[in-house]
């Protein structure tokens, strides 16, 4: 393979703020970069959520699209983004934390190979968090994990 992962992601937001301080609290992101992109620019935050993995958010003032919320498969050509714990414990106290904050219901799906917790930004944009599964095979794919009942 030629490549090692996802650089980036882009999103767009009003409130940049309130989106690195919830990454920050939910994942131990970090803030490489605050501030214009380029003279006059829009303002642009790098936020790391990963080894070599970045979120780098856009702030928009009037912009709304955070408000329209549409049904899976049908949000244009990126549904969600899939952020990739470290190690199951780490996943117990990422789904611990969004949990405490309201961000999901904390319900984990087994979808085989791989563990999925589903939660929303403050943005209210859809994204879930994944680990490998140490036990696949134990429940019917795509139902609750019987690790995290």
């Amino acid at each position: 393979m030629l490549t090692q992962g996802l650089d980036h992601v882009a999103v767009i937001t009003n409130d940049s703020d309130r989106l690195q301080a919830f990454y920050i609290e939910m994942f131990g992101a970090t803030v490489e970069f605050d501030g214009e992109e380029f003279p006059g620019g829009p303002r642009m935050t790098v936020i790391n959520v990963g080894p070599a993995t970045e979120l780098n958010v856009f702030e928009i003032d009037g912009n709304n699209q955070a408000d329209h919320q549409t049904p899976m498969f049908g949000r244009g050509r990126l549904d969600h983004i899939g952020l990739h714990a470290a190690s199951l414990e780490d996943f117990g106290e990422i789904r611990s934390r969004l949990t405490a904050a309201g961000a999901t219901d904390g319900t984990v799906t087994d979808f085989g190979r791989k563990l999925s917790l589903f939660f929303r930004d403050p943005d209210r944009m859809e994204c879930e968090v994944l680990v490998t599964n140490p036990e696949p095979g134990q429940v019917p794919i795509g139902s609750a994990s019987h690790l995290y009942p």
